[in-house]
Order: C-alpha cells, then sequence, then structure tokens
C-alpha cells in the first residue's frame, strides 16, 4: 500500500517510508567504495591519492544539488501540503531548470581551472597529472550528478522514495562494472575510474530528468514554470544548511589532507581516503533518515498538523538514537576487514588506517542528531537556524579543532577532531531543539 505524506507515521510506517532514502544512500556510498576499492588495489596508492586529493573540489562543486534539493523539497512539500498542487509543480520546474543552468557554468570553470586547483592543494608530478585527468572527466559530468543530488529528494516529496532507490542501484551497477572494465579489463588506469563514475551520474542524473519530464503517477511533473525570484531566494537560503555542511565537508577535506601530508606523507592522505569511502557507508543511514523524513515534516508543518509533527519529532530522535548506538558497535568490529579491502597490499598504510578508523567511528554515536536536526529546521523552512547549525558543526568547529589537536596530540589528534566536533555540535543542535519548541509545536 501506497504510503502518503498526509498519513499518520507509527514507527512502522516511518521505518517503510524512510527505508528507500536510507537504501538509496547506503547504494550512492557504496558505489563510491567501489572507486577507491579498484583504483586503491589495481591502479596505485599514488593515484589514489590523487582521487582523494581532488574530490572535495568536485562534491564542493556539487553541492549546489543539494542546496536546491533539500530548501526546494521543503519549499514543494510545504506548497503540497497547503493544497496548491499546481503551485508545487511550477516551483518544483522552476528548481530543476535553474540548477541545470548553474551546473553546467560551474563544470566549464572547473575544467579550465583544473590545474590550478589541483597545484593549490600542493598536488605535483605524477600525483598532479593524475589530479587533473581525474577532476576534469569528473567535472564534465557535473550536471548529471548535481541532478541526481537533486533529484534525491524530489522522489521523497512525489511519494516515490522507491523509485529513487532503484535509480541508485541502476547508477550505482553501471559503476561498478564499467569500473571493472575500464580498470582491470582495459587497463585505462585513474581515467577509467573517472570515466566509470562520471557514466554512473549520468545514469543516476537523466533518469530521473526524463521520468518527472513525462506524465507520471506521482505528485510532481516537470512543466512550464514563470522565474520567481522570491522562490528561488527562499529554496536557496532554506537549503543553504545542506548547501554549507557539504561545501564546508569539501573544505574540511582539505585541511584534513593538508594535515595528514604535513604529519606522515602520502599514506596519511591515503588512509583518510580510506577512512572516508568507509564512513559513506555509515552515514549513508542518516542522510537517508533525514532526507526520507524531510518532506514529511514539511508537509504536517505546511498542514498545520501540530501533534503529527511531535510524534516525528519524538520518534526520530529516538530512532538516530538507537542506530547510533548501533552504527559505532558495528564499526568498531567491523574495521579491520574493511579497511582490508583497501590496504591489504600496505602492512603500514594498514595500520595507520584501521587505528584512525577504530577512533574517527566513535562520532557515529552523536551523529545521527546532528545530521538529522539541520534537515529537521530545513523541513520547517527555517533555513537560518539550519545553516547556523550546519556551520557552526561543519565548519567552525571542525576547522577549530583540526587546528588544535594535531598539535597536541599528534596523528591521534586528527581523527579525534571529528569526535571532537561532532560533541561541540549536539550541544549547539539540542539549545536549537529547546529554543524553537514552542514556534513549531514539534515539542
Amino acid at each position: 500500500m501506497r504510503i502518503q505524506l498526509s498519513d499518520h507515521f507509527t514507527y512502522k510506517r516511518l521505518l517503510r517510508f524512510v527505508m528507500s532514502p536510507v537504501l538509496m544512500m547506503i547504494f550512492t556510498s557504496l558505489y563510491s567504495v567501489v572507486d577507491g576499492f579498484f583504483v586503491s588495489n589495481f591502479v596505485g596508492k599514488t593515484p589514489f591519492a590523487a582521487v582523494n586529493l581532488i574530490m572535495p573540489i568536485a562534491m564542493g562543486t556539487g553541492t549546489v544539488g543539494f542546496m536546491f534539493g533539500t530548501g526546494g523539497s521543503a519549499m514543494v512539500s510545504k506548497t503540497l501540503g497547503e493544497g496548491k498542487n499546481r503551485l508545487a509543480n511550477e516551483y518544483f520546474s522552476l528548481l530543476v531548470y535553474t540548477a541545470v543552468i548553474i551546473s553546467v557554468l560551474l563544470s566549464v570553470v572547473a575544467i579550465i581551472f583544473t590545474p590550478a586547483l589541483s597545484a593549490m592543494l600542493g598536488a605535483t608530478g605524477e600525483l598532479l597529472d593524475n589530479c587533473i585527468i581525474y577532476g576534469r572527466i569528473m567535472f564534465a559530468a557535473q550536471t548529471a550528478f548535481i541532478l541526481q543530488n537533486i533529484f534525491q529528494s524530489f522522489f521523497v516529496a512525489a511519494e516515490k522514495p522507491d523509485l529513487s532507490l532503484k535509480v541508485s542501484i541502476a547508477a550505482g551497477l553501471t559503476n561498478a562494472l564499467l569500473d571493472f572494465l575500464f580498470i582491470v579489463v582495459f587497463q585505462w588506469g585513474i581515467g577509467g575510474a573517472a570515466f566509470a563514475s562520471a557514466i554512473g551520474q549520468i545514469v543516476g542524473g537523466i533518469i530521473p530528468l526524463v521520468y518527472f519530464a513525462r506524465k507520471n503517477d506521482s505528485l510532481l511533473r516537470l512543466t512550464r514554470t514563470k522565474f520567481n525570484l522570491r522562490i528561488l531566494l527562499l529554496s536557496c537560503a532554506n537549503g543553504s544548511s545542506e548547501m554549507v555542511s557539504n561545501l564546508s565537508a569539501s573544505i574540511v577535506n582539505i585541511l584534513y589532507n593538508f594535515q595528514l601530508m604535513r604529519l606522515v606523507g602520502e599514506n596519511g592522505v591515503a588512509a583518510y581516503g580510506v577512512i572516508m569511502y568507509v564512513n559513506f557507508i555509515f552515514c549513508a543511514v542518516f542522510f537517508g533518515y533525514s532526507i526520507g523524513s524531510s518532506p514529511i515534516v514539511s508537509y504536517h508543518y505546511g498542514a498545520g498538523n501540530h501533534d503529527e509533527l511531535k510524534s516525528l519529532f519524538k520518534k526520530s530522535l529516538t530512532l538516530l538514537c538507537c542506530f547510533g548506538i548501533v552504527l559505532t558497535l558495528l564499526a568498531e568490529l567491523s574495521a579491520t576487514p574493511l579497511v582490508r579491502l583497501f590496504t591489504s597490499y600496505d602492512a603500514e598504510l594498514f595500520s595507520l588506517t584501521c587505528r584512525g578508523f577504530r577512533i574517527y567511528s566513535l562520532a557515529f554515536v552523536i551523529m545521527g542528531v546532528n545530521v538529522w536536526g539541520c534537515a529537521f529546521f530545513t523541513a520547517l523552512n527555517n533555513g537560518g537556524v539550519s545553516a547556523a547549525a550546519s556551520f557552526l558543526r561543519t565548519l567552525v568547529f571542525q576547522i577549530s579543532v583540526l587546528l588544535f589537536l594535531p598539535a597536541l596530540l599528534g596523528i591521534d589528534g586528527v581523527w579525534l577532531s571529528i569526535v571532537t566536533a561532532e560533541a561541540l555540535a549536539l550541544i549547539v543542535t539540542v539549545c536549537f531543539f529547546i529554543l524553537k519548541r514552542k514556534q513549531y509545536h514539534y515539542a
């Protein structure tokens, strides 16, 4: 039976609704892991380090998709909750068309400046050459990547989270199969890895575009629209927290690489890359839950259903605390086999990465509440609070502790930075929950 945004959500119904976005994010993270596996084991440590060095730039430009997707889906879901379906489709279309134009411009600029950006990150010689090859191919597919990020949120708002999962599986399988073909069979090296990822992103971005462009049985369809600067600005402002979060993550990743290059050299960058790949799998649960539950919050906020908001708030916090404990235990128990997938050829790299991941994964206990807290306020169309919490969590706190702890604790200080930053962010998130509870009637 189809679950609608207007339904009352029990624990079972809520879990069923968010399951597809959670699985979707897990599959998305898995095909990133597949990339890392093939590059690390079949191309080499230097190309693997190059991928991890330039990837934050590619992810940074892709944050436009998260901004339009999360902020726009909150606006569209709220409009649907108010019963204005035609207007919701116009807003949806405006946001998608605008994102396409912006993404094309970003791609062109990024391709031109790839050598300069790579050199700025500290790449030289072979490392620089690999960064340029990988970066330019990935930037060429940036429009599809941004569309993929946008439609992840809009599929849920359209009450079609299962389709989002299917598209992610198709994109992931495409990437994985082409990784094997291009890297292992054809031996195209780092260029093959980039082409495989780019084609996977094209599958993930174009299939939803075709779906929404045609007549369908979801709540949304691409239609003619009018330019509405106010809606664009409101959606961008509301989604700015997710953009800030992902953009900050890219900036922080660059700083991590800088600190690790300084402390332990190329091995440090490779170790951090492995930790990020494995980290994506665990964090996917939190991001998937946030993507899946946000349109429900927006809909009931728009409809004025305060009792349902209270129920969603309580159930979400309970579930996220449970997820956090389970994922932390799972990460600690599976650290050795997961890290060995990427580093079995180098004992020193394996030891460094395994210790780093065990320390890093302690952050999963509290990370879920922080991630969902930002998404929750975005869903309530309060981009200011969401952006403030996200800015402090992903940029201010992480940069502060990342500059301080390594000087005090060395390499362990690098791994502990995320744990400390998440703990500080939890205090901020809880304070915002308390301060805004009467305004939005969720507690």
